[in-house]
This record gives structure tokens, C-alpha cells and sequence, in this order.
């Protein structure tokens, strides 16, 4: 019996394996989306448009799954949850981040967003009652290190920022984003019908801030199309496989630090798509970023074991 326990835990923390790779295939995208979707809509019209599509796409999920019944029974066991989640996102955390990125250049805004893995890990302490394990620690630092060596371009005696304020909202964004997925995994169930829900609960809010800043202006084309994907795949997809990824593993930070893969791609479609000059410090620190990863996982140490000489019988 209690190899057949083993064997489960196993599959489940390889499916939450997947699960996590293709969220942070899909985030890899949204950098440049960001970006070049603010040249032309504001933060407050980009959150707002992507947030409506997200909610409409997740709908469409629960019909197809035919889970429509369980929206009203998860509702009212937990709607002080999703009031509370709606607030924090898609409405809080997302106007930071989109401002975030409207101040700094994306390879330093996107780094330094991607820092809430580690805030994941530590948080999911207190949170989750989950142990925090030196491993884990280490490998936090250590891709913290590299992230900090991008978002600095190597300047690390100085730790000068062109925007200062956009690097307290990117820091910012971390501590709601880590606490948003934390309280929601609490939560539990079906994760479309829960994203659902705090996205109708974080519509309110916005048409709120649409009405208090003069109300809706009408943009382009090309708005439409960017918060469109930002919508789909920041909001949409990626939402259902990184929460289908905390409910499989049976510690969040054994999945959390795989976010950091996410990087090289990228800053990679961030200097093809928006045209930015990627710094050389930035090579450097996704070594140290991807260094944690493997520390992480303990790649490292097989890697070790795997070249260590056998000794003579």
C-alpha cells in the first residue's frame, strides 16, 4: 500500500512537471505582448479588456467541461474568498505590473516580476504549512542573484534603477501575485470555475477605475489584438496550468523555481519582437538563474554523482 502511495505521489508531482513547464512556456510570450500592447492602450485599458476576455474564455472551459453546475454551489461556500482574490487579481495586480512595464524597459521589468518564486516559496511556509527546505533556500538565492544581476545590467555595487518607482511597483507585483496563488490554492477544486469567479468579482472593480478616470476611451486595432493574446494566454491558459500545477505537487517549491526557465525565451522575443538591446550582464545572470533551477531539482547533485569515479573493488 504504501508503495502505491509513492507511486501516485510520483505522477502527480510529474504531471504538476508539466503542468508548470507549459504555464512558463505561455508566460515566456507575454513580456513582449506587455510591451507592445501599451504603445498603444493604457495600463488600466489593457487590464481591463484582457481580464473580460480571460473571464469569457474561462466560462467557455467550464461549459465544455460541464462543470456549469458547480459555479453557484463553489460560489456560495467561498464568495468572501473570491471577493477578496477578485480585488487582488486580475484588478491590483495587474494595473501595478502594466505600470510597471509602462516605466521600465521589458528586460528589466520582466525579470524583476519573476522574482515571486522565490516570495512563493516563503510564503507557502506560513501559508501552506509547508516545509522550506535548504535546498530550496539556496536555490531561491541564487536565481534571486541572477535576476538581480539582469535587472542591474551588472551594476551590483550601485543597485541603480532608471526608474525607481517602476522597480517598487515590479516588486511589488511579486508580494500580490505569490499571495494571490497561495489563498487561491487554499481554496481548492476545479480551477476553472475558481478563476471564473475572481475574475467576476475583479470586473467590477475595474469598470470602477474605466468610470473614475473619465470613462472608456476606444483604441485601435492593434490594442484590441495584443490584449486579446494577453487575455488568452497570460490570464487564460497559463492561469488553469500553473494552479493544476500547485494542486498536483506536493510542495509548492519544488515546482515554484521553474518560472526562472522562463527568462532566456523571453528576453529573447523581448530584443526580436520590441527591438530592445539585450545587456551582456544579462547572459550572466540567467546562469545564476538557471544554476538555481538546477539546485532546485537537484540536477546538480545527480550531475555530481553521475561524474564521481567509481571506486576500485
Amino acid at each position: 500500500m504504501a508503495l502505491t502511495a509513492t507511486q501516485s505521489a510520483d505522477a502527480d508531482n510529474r504531471r504538476a512537471t508539466l503542468f508548470a513547464l507549459a504555464a512558463v512556456l505561455c508566460w515566456s510570450t507575454v513580456a513582449s505582448a506587455f510591451k507592445l500592447s501599451l504603445q498603444y492602450l493604457s495600463p488600466l485599458q489593457l487590464v481591463t479588456i484582457a481580464s473580460a476576455v480571460s473571464t469569457v474564455f474561462m466560462a467557455g472551459v467550464i461549459v465544455w467541461r460541464g462543470h456549469t453546475g458547480q459555479v453557484a454551489r463553489v460560489w456560495r461556500q467561498s464568495r468572501g474568498w473570491f471577493i477578496a482574490l477578485g480585488f487582488c487579481n486580475p484588478f491590483l495586480y495587474y494595473l501595478v505590473l502594466f505600470n510597471a512595464y509602462d516605466l521600465l524597459p521589458a528586460q528589466q521589468a520582466q525579470p524583476l516580476n519573476y522574482t515571486w518564486g522565490v516570495v512563493l516559496a516563503l510564503l507557502s511556509v506560513p501559508v501552506l504549512k509547508q516545509t522550506l527546505r535548504r535546498q530550496d533556500l539556496v536555490a531561491g538565492i541564487v536565481c534571486y542573484s541572477g535576476v538581480l544581476v539582469i535587472a542591474t545590467q551588472g551594476n551590483l555595487s550601485e543597485l541603480r534603477f532608471e526608474q525607481p518607482l517602476g522597480v517598487a511597483l515590479a516588486l511589488l507585483s511579486t508580494v500580490i501575485w505569490a499571495s494571490y496563488w497561495l489563498l487561491n490554492t487554499r481554496i481548492g477544486g476545479n480551477a476553472a470555475v475558481n478563476l471564473f469567479l475572481t475574475f467576476c468579482c475583479g470586473l467590477p472593480w475595474l469598470a470602477a477605475a474605466v468610470w473614475w478616470q473619465g470613462g472608456w476611451q476606444w483604441p485601435p486595432l492593434a490594442g484590441w489584438v495584443g490584449a486579446v493574446y494577453v487575455g488568452l494566454f497570460e490570464m487564460g491558459i497559463a492561469f488553469l496550468l500553473w494552479q493544476a500545477a500547485l494542486l498536483h505537487c506536493d510542495n509548492t517549491a519544488r515546482i515554484s523555481n521553474y518560472i526562472y526557465l522562463s527568462p532566456p525565451l523571453s528576453l529573447l522575443l523581448i530584443a526580436l519582437l520590441v527591438g530592445e538591446h539585450i545587456h551582456p550582464a544579462t547572459m550572466a545572470g540567467l546562469g545564476l538563474i538557471l544554476l538555481g533551477v538546477a539546485i532546485q531539482q537537484g540536477a546538480a547533485r545527480r550531475l555530481l554523482l553521475r561524474r564521481k569515479p567509481t571506486p576500485n573493488k
